[in-house]
């Protein structure tokens, strides 16, 4: 079997081109899927958007149901439980091309991806055969409750309660959840409760479950066409067959389904952010000032080039990721009862990229949606123009799925518990480079295709591993209270997945001859040149909390040792990544 992607590895290691999955390798199942969906969205879904947008969810279930009737919502249930069990490729395709239906894609999500997942990996055989051929089909459809107004991020601070019955035939469940997807017209809900208390745990809880009830419609900034309600629970009567998973392990299926929902919301800002830039891309092409289209003006070609080149390393990463995934699916026996939670381990393996793919993802696409009304003028402030939608819709991005805060404080402390268990080499890596520096560092060869770029890459690899190090030696322990460190490690880690990501996709673009390799190309000079800067910057900053004097300005000469960089001419890099967009009216690769 050939060696494949680890979780985590990137941070001590370099990787192959031909490691890693990218967009080019999409099959023809691959693309028909993608184009299945997109043809449900154009011709079902689109035509209504202004009814979603008014919330009319009766409408709302009925292009659910026809989703269901294309296998739409069945890509992730198992072939035993009247599923597709299709790749996670494809089901992210799906996703992806679902997101060009606005915030009806969250509907959508909630219901296959949070609300049925946890059924999927960790419920018992009889808990699927009732539940799953229903949410597979579109007859039943799925919520996920886990937040509550007093705990969002400590999700664990829950105060939900479930005590067990006098007849110890049900579990009484009291409490209300907040911020709930899909609620107004969900018929399974998947509910945290803490047992007596105390055990934090998972119930499948049904709608018509007497004391179970629903709040008012949350009037909120935008996500209009997505029931978002609270769910209420009195004194409801849950079968002790329905608690989900184990008792007090509750934890293990929010954090696991989690690291789904993250990889899933980067793909769905990549569909959203492609038709935002082809929005925006037309637009500039039709608005004329002084005489001519504004998309003339290189100022705003800039923004289009930028638009462009970051929705490329956004879409780049989420399917280097979903790649990862499924090759390391393939090595485990997915059979058997305990087969969904066999796969929620090996998905979680790659959390951090998850974590990853979120941040990126979401802050992604709230720069390319903003640029969008930038281009617009103040037509983008106003409600006849799609951009003013999208620019409303995708602010919740950073902060579902566990805030971007959460996840950059996520990334480095998963990688310190991966290394502590043996799973990532990290500290013999940190150790190599602190002997590295003593010597020599060899510059970069500005003569070969991408040479600066590679140089780049290893040596924000070396960084992150130097002040990593350096962290945890000045720490400890206590490293956890030190978020402003953590997060500026996180994104010293985010820029060098981002950085090696497309880098390794031009790379194999460039060998296989398949993908544009020449924009590849100028998007990965571009993305380096304006991220490693930026990473000089964050290590900069980190040594100078943790330093001062004389060996302040020794760690401060080692930044400067490893981020020696001959400038890139990004103006032309703009202007010939802005053409090619422009002539092609849309997102390209």
């Amino acid at each position: 079997m050939a060696d494949r992607e680890r979780g985590g590895a990137f941070f001590v290691a370099g990787t192959s081109p031909e490691e890693i999955f990218t967009p080019e390798d999409f099959t023809d199942e691959h693309k028909m899927i993608a184009k299945t969906t997109l043809d449900f969205v154009e011709g079902e879904v689109l035509p209504v958007a202004d009814q979603l947008e008014h919330q009319d969810w009766e409408l709302t279930q009925r292009l659910l149901r026809k989703a269901g009737e294309l296998g739409l919502l069945a890509s992730d249930v198992p072939e035993a439980y009247e599923g597709l069990a299709l790749d996670k490729v494809s089901s992210s395709l799906i996703g992806e091309a679902m997101s060009h239906a606005g915030s009806f894609a969250l509907s959508h999500g909630a219901h296959v991806g949070i609300g049925s997942l946890p059924i999927i990996f960790f419920g018992t055989d009889e808990q699927k055969k009732k539940y799953l051929p229903d949410l597979a089909s579109g007859a039943k459809f799925a919520a996920y409750a886990l937040t509550e107004p007093g705990s969002g991020s400590d999700a664990l601070g829950a105060r939900t309660t479930a005590k067990l019955s006098a007849d110890g035939k049900s579990y009484i469940l009291n409490g209300q959840k907040q911020y709930i997807t899909n609620s107004a017209f969900a018929d399974v809900f998947i509910v945290y409760a803490k047992i007596d208390g105390e055990h934090f745990s998972a119930f499948i809880v049904e709608r018509g479950y007497p004391g179970v009830s629903t709040g008012p419609e949350e009037k909120k900034m935008g996500i209009k066409a997505s029931s978002t309600r609270p769910l209420i629970l009195e004194d409801v009567h849950v079968p002790v067959e329905n608690l989900l998973g184990e008792k007090g392990r509750g934890h293990v299926i929010a954090f696991n389904i989690l690291n789904i929902g993250r990889y899933k919301l980067a793909v769905g800002a990549v569909g959203g952010s492609k038709v935002a830039l082809q929005t925006a891309v037309k637009y500039a092409k039709t608005r004329e000032q002084f005489k001519q289209p504004i998309a003339n003006f290189p100022l705003i070609q800039g923004k289009i080039a930028d638009m462009q080149t970051k929705l490329f390393v956004a879409e780049t990463i989420a399917y280097r990721t979903t790649g990862a995934i499924d090759a390391a699916l393939t090595e485990v026996d997915l059979t058997g009862e305990k087969g969904g939670q066999v796969a929620a381990k090996a998905i979680a393996e790659f959390a951090i990229e998850c974590s990853i793919n979120k941040v990126f993802g979401s802050e992604m696409l709230d720069f390319v949606v903003d640029e969008g009304v930038q281009i617009h003028g103040g037509a983008g402030f106003i409600q006849d123009y799609p951009i003013e939608r999208m620019y409303r819709d995708s602010r919740i991005n950073r902060i579902f799925e566990g805030t971007n805060e959460i996840n950059r404080l996520l990334i480095p402390g998963t990688l310190l518990k991966m290394a502590m268990k043996g799973e990532v080499a990290l500290l013999q890596a940190a150790g190599q480079v602190q002997s590295e520096l003593l010597g020599m560092i060899e510059p970069a060869d500005e003569q070969a295709p991408l040479g600066k770029e590679v140089h780049a890459v290893e040596m924000t690899r070396k960084l992150f591993l130097a002040v990593g190090g350096m962290a945890v030696q000045t720490y400890g322990q206590k490293i956890e209270r030190e978020q402003e460190v953590l997060a500026n490690l996180a994104d010293i880690g985010i820029a060098l997945y981002a950085m090696e990501s497309v880098l390794l996709r031009a790379q194999k673009a460039a060998q296989s001859n398949k993908g544009d390799a020449a924009l590849q190309s100028d998007m990965v000079q571009l993305f380096v040149a304006q991220t490693f800067p930026q990473v000089e910057l964050l290590a900069r900053d980190t040594v100078a909390v943790m330093q001062e004097g004389d060996d302040l300005k020794m760690s401060l000469a080692m930044v400067r040792k490893l981020t020696k960089y001959t400038p890139t001419n990004t103006v032309a890099l703009k202007r010939r990544i802005a053409k090619r967009v422009l002539e092609a009216e849309q997102y390209l690769a």
